[in-house]
């Protein structure tokens, strides 16, 4: 099994982190004021719990997959690349 290492930055997780605890803080409170309005502040709870863990393991799942991504892309066959650029840039 692979083993799964932090891909963002100590600041970058201070900043989830305390975006994270503010989003639920927020949904926390409106819930608590209106717990049968509408379902916005649930999601608003799950991003910003999804953004508590992420400042925690100092993984992020997104940035994950753009670098694989990345990675694929720059060790891919030129041929691939001009298919590619030809579906960007169609000029």
């Amino acid at each position: 099994m692979r083993r799964i290492t932090p891909n963002i930055g100590l600041l970058n997780s201070f900043i989830r982190l305390t975006c994270g605890f503010t989003m639920l803080a927020w949904g926390t409170s409106k819930l608590v004021k209106r717990p049968y309005s509408t379902s916005t502040p649930l999601m608003v709870i799950m991003a910003g719990a999804m953004k508590v863990a992420e400042g925690i393991t100092r993984f992020c799942p997104l940035t994950y997959l753009f670098e694989e991504k990345m990675v694929e892309m720059t060790n891919g066959n030129d041929e691939d690349m001009k298919s590619y650029d030809d579906l960007v840039n169609p000029s």
